[in-house]
């Protein structure tokens, strides 16, 4: 029986009541009435919690959801999924169970759709890992499924000057260098969050967005409505009819998520100068999809896609400004007409993304500054390269927009964690012309592959972005901007090379022919490797436990069902 056969055959189909006489039982201590019972069951999968502004709203959302696929003749069901916040844990030691939970996302999904026999499901997401958890679980349940994205926050403001979260954490390298008075500190952290909606910039969170809704996944424009739109309700409502014709036609999420339609995500996170944990997510969500993906497709993609957008963490623009020169539809139109998108891939309105694009209104290059045409681009191939060397045999992942130049060669500054960056940042040991090595910091060693916002905000904010470089077996954040490699494999808890490094190495981060080279000997890297131990982990129990013995490695997307 083949994988699909082997998932249909525990969905019920729309032709097909509720025969089990207990299940019949609660479904009617639930509320439903007899009609009912023949109608498709939609289960509608909520990220929303309280705790996170990037959630807090999502919930509310989950329910115009119900009310559009009930007003369609179907049952909306409503469940939770779990969320961790990456802005707040970023820094501290929270930030381990960030990764780890896409796939505590994806599982629970998976677990409670296959368990209810649901006939389709909405994933109501908003945050970093929200996103890639839920479009794992269709991918591996690949029954008729859909996302809603929450949409982006507004920027906030202080003393005229437009705010976000990195807001926050460069603050705080002003601090360091004593550039910020506390008044205008205090000013900072405590305007730069208005409400609710994901993290502002062309970071994680409206990367995936944006990306997801170009793989078709989304109705249009939903990575463009900010979350106290208008329009973000009406979306909501207008779900029930989009998955009552998946429905009807069968429109599965593998018949979506095929190998031209990852192209073209990856393509739009080029174009857009999305996050680096985008190359991380994709790779686990190929192969939930069973779709052959691998870092050299990302380095293709990029080589023939140039940075378009002005948007920050690197730009000038937030995502809320995306919505008035036509969305992400308007960009993806550009693309398109340029021949770098394929327009015949299907989506969930069940038309392909050339028939959805045919009606979307041009971009203007004279009457807008936030997208650049391919005449003149930010940079002429893509900011996320793929750099191999003796420090990364696996590979690793850099974000170069080409504002701090492609190459860089300094001195190693080593780190053996997140914390040590901003101790020795405070003390004054950061200095220009140097690498900053941030180690055990990988999905294992880690544990979680922690993000390193925090230490390259607060260099940023010391005037320090464009003197020094950091690389690091960790992630960066979205909002992370400067010259930065990350995804170094192998990591230093499983003996990579990052781990034999030694303050005053010299080492070349060259994003042009993509190599990441320690100028060190092999014999005497050996030499070194013999003194080495790999730092035993303090968890014996639980989830980062379970994460440590069962997650791949950073080019293999981090997955932990291998």
């Amino acid at each position: 029986m083949s994988t699909e056969n082997q998932l249909n055959k525990f969905s019920r189909t729309l032709t097909q009541e509720v025969t089990n006489p207990a299940a019949k039982a609660m479904l009617y201590g639930i509320g439903l009435t007899t009609e009912d019972m023949q109608k498709a069951q939609i289960g509608i999968a909520s990220t929303g919690y309280e705790g996170n502004t990037c959630n807090m709203h999502l919930n509310g959302l989950s329910v115009h959801v119900k009310k559009g696929i009930q007003d369609n003749g179907m049952v909306g069901l409503i469940f939770h999924t779990i969320g961790v916040s990456d802005g707040m844990t970023n820094g501290n030691n929270g930030m381990s169970y960030s990764l780890p939970s896409r796939d505590l996302i994806a599982d629970s999904i998976e677990n409670v759709v296959g368990a209810q026999w649901y006939d389709g499901v909405i994933a109501v997401v908003g945050c970093d890992k929200n996103m890639p958890g839920a479009m794992m679980a269709i991918a591996r349940l690949n029954r008729p499924a859909m996302l809603v994205y929450g949409g982006t926050i507004r920027s906030g403001e202080y003393k005229g000057q437009k705010l976000d979260i990195v807001s926050a954490f460069e603050a705080l390298g002003k601090k360091f260098a004593g550039n910020i008075s506390d008044e205008d500190y205090e000013g900072v952290i405590r305007n730069a969050i208005p409400g609710a909606g994901a993290c502002g910039g062309m970071y994680t969170a409206n990367t995936m967005a944006s990306s997801m809704e170009a793989m078709g996944l989304t109705l249009p424009n939903s990575s463009s409505y900010p979350a106290t739109h208008e329009g973000k309700k009406a979306e909501c409502l207008a779900i029930g009819a989009a998955m009552k014709n998946m429905l009807e036609k069968n429109i599965l999420p593998r018949e979506i998520m095929t190998r031209k339609a990852f192209e073209n995500a990856l393509t739009v996170v080029m174009a857009m100068g999305g996050s680096t944990n985008a190359v991380l997510h994709y790779l686990a969500i190929a192969r939930a999809a069973e779709v052959d993906f691998t870092l050299k497709d990302v380095q293709a993609i990029s080589d023939r896609t140039p940075l378009l957008a002005d948007l920050k963490p690197s730009g000038k623009y937030y995502m809320e400004d995306m919505l008035s020169i036509g969305g992400v539809p308007a960009v993806m139109k550009y693309l398109l007409q340029e021949g770098l998108l394929h327009g015949d891939c299907m989506t969930i309105t069940g038309k392909t993304i050339a028939e959805n694009l045919a009606d979307v209104p041009s971009l203007d290059f004279d009457a807008q500054k936030i997208i650049m045409p391919l005449s003149a681009p930010i940079k002429a191939t893509g900011h996320l390269q793929i750099l191999y060397g003796n420090l990364a045999t696996g590979g690793a992942v850099a974000k170069i927009t080409g504002k701090e130049g492609e190459k860089f060669e300094g001195v190693a500054k080593v780190c053996e964690c997140e914390e040590e960056v901003i101790e020795f940042l405070s003390k004054g040991e950061i200095v220009e012309g140097q690498v900053v090595v941030i180690r055990n910091e990988g999905p294992k060693g880690g544990p979680g592959m922690p993000e390193m916002l925090k230490p390259t905000s607060a260099v940023m904010g010391a005037g320090l972005g464009n003197k020094v470089a950091m690389i690091t077996d960790g992630r960066f954040s979205g909002g992370t901007h400067g010259f930065v490699v990350g995804h170094v494999t192998p990591e230093a808890q499983v003996g990579g090379n990052i781990g034999l490094v030694k303050d005053g190495d010299l080492i070349t981060i060259d994003a042009v022919n993509n190599i990441l080279h320690v100028h060190v000997s092999d014999e005497e890297l050996e030499e070194r490797r013999k003194l080495w131990k790999p730092i035993e982990s303090p968890f014996k129990q639980g989830v980062l436990r379970k994460y440590v013995k069962n997650v791949s490695s950073a080019s293999e997307g981090c997955v932990t069902d291998l």
